[in-house]
C-alpha cells in the first residue's frame, strides 16, 4: 500500500469515526466532509488520525481551503457558536 493510500484509508476512518462521535464539538457534517477531505489531506495530512490536531490544522489554515469547505466552516462555526449561546442562556 504506498503512503497516499495509507493516508487515505486512516483519514477516511477518521472521517468515519466523527461522523459517529455524539460530541457537537468534534462532529463534521456530512457535506463538511465532502467539501473538506480534499483539503484536510492536502494541509494536514501529518495530523491524521488525531481528529482534534485536524480540525485545529484547518482552522489554523483557513485561509489557504478551498471556497466550498470555508463557506462549510463558517456555517459550521456560526452554528456551534449558536447552539453555545442558547445553552449558555438557558442556564
Amino acid at each position: 500500500m504506498t503512503r497516499y493510500q495509507t493516508i487515505a484509508t486512516l483519514f477516511a476512518f477518521a472521517t468515519t469515526a466523527i461522523a459517529f462521535q455524539t460530541s457537537p464539538g468534534l462532529a463534521f457534517s456530512s457535506e463538511a466532509q465532502q467539501m473538506c477531505s480534499g483539503d484536510a489531506m492536502r494541509l494536514c495530512s501529518s495530523e491524521i488520525p488525531d481528529i482534534p490536531r485536524i480540525r485545529a490544522c484547518m482552522v489554523r489554515n483557513k485561509a489557504n481551503v478551498s471556497p466550498g469547505c470555508r463557506a462549510v466552516m463558517d456555517r459550521e462555526a456560526a452554528a456551534a457558536a449558536a447552539t453555545r449561546k442558547r445553552e449558555a442562556a438557558a442556564q
